[in-house]
């Protein structure tokens, strides 16, 4: 009798959880939710950004800081890896210019894809693993400890005072830090094209010079801009919002550089068809 009603019991609950399953299951939030969610509050902070960057007083030290920090900082792996990848993609591309007899079109060949396409979202990706990460783990970690609490307390704006610089930074910097590395570039592929041939140096500028236009620096420069601010955008986002104390500042360090690298390429896309389009009108 006792293991009947055991066995009934268990059925009952057994029954109970299956019909209560759905609703639990029902009550949890959905993917696109949680993304539509994530983009609306992304989208009022940067709201935030604009209103707060246009409002006096400015903090132009700190804007000063952050720039050195987001640039200079940035300089040296950005200048080495500009470097090898000149050198790299002209050894690369010169046997099968070189079976198609076009071996002198090598500097005109490489520099457009450079300065169009390369150089710029390397390093824009190179900042979204390195400034992205450090500014989420940063404000991440203030936030968690509370610093950006006392700050308000204190009657400090620390919106103004962390975000819009490091935003703001990052937005000027990152198109300096590709010119530069458009420099670095171009010279490693003249040391590239003088590994298994001669050509001056005078010669070389001259092809790369009468090889590149306007439509195709101006635009790798403007989109430039959009990387620098997507890239400090998200990961002030990332960092100010944290929670769930100190594992919530590597969760805000990874996410700062998957989905910024993950926008770096959106735009990138973006600004590809529209400069397309431009150039068929």
């Amino acid at each position: 009798m006792l293991i009947n009603k055991t066995g009934e019991i268990n059925h009952m609950y057994r029954e109970r959880y299956r019909l209560l399953l759905p609703n639990t299951m029902t009550k949890r939030p959905s993917i696109f939710k949680q993304w539509f969610e994530e983009t609306g509050n992304l989208s009022a902070f940067a709201g935030r950004y604009l209103r707060d960057s246009l409002r006096p007083p400015y903090d132009f030290g700190e804007l000063l800081r952050q720039a050195f920090e987001v640039g200079y900082r940035s300089l040296g792996l950005v200048a080495i890896t500009a470097f090898i990848m000149g050198l790299v993609i002209t050894i690369q591309s010169r046997p099968t210019l070189v079976e198609f007899g076009a071996e002198s079109w090598l500097p005109a060949m490489v520099s457009v894809s450079l300065v169009r396409e390369i150089v710029p979202v390397v390093t824009a990706l190179i900042c979204a693993g390195r400034v992205g990460s450090g500014i989420g783990a940063e404000l991440g970690s203030m936030k968690v400890t509370e610093q950006i609490d006392a700050m308000e307390v204190s009657g400090t704006n620390p919106f103004k005072y962390l975000v819009v610089s490091r935003i703001t930074a990052a937005t000027l910097m990152l198109p300096i830090l590709v010119v530069i590395a458009d420099a670095v570039s171009l010279w490693g592929a003249y040391i590239g094209v003088n590994i298994k041939g001669v050509v001056s140096y005078d010669l070389y500028v001259r092809q790369v010079f009468d090889t590149l236009e306007y439509s195709d620096v101006v635009p790798s420069i403007i989109k430039c801009v959009f990387f620098g601010f997507a890239i400090g955008l998200i990961g002030c986002f990332k960092g100010y919002t944290t929670t769930k104390g100190t594992e919530g500042v590597g969760m805000a360090a990874n996410a700062a550089v998957v989905v910024s690298s993950l926008v770096v390429f959106i735009i990138d896309l973006l600004a590809a068809q529209i400069t397309d389009l431009l150039n068929l009108n």
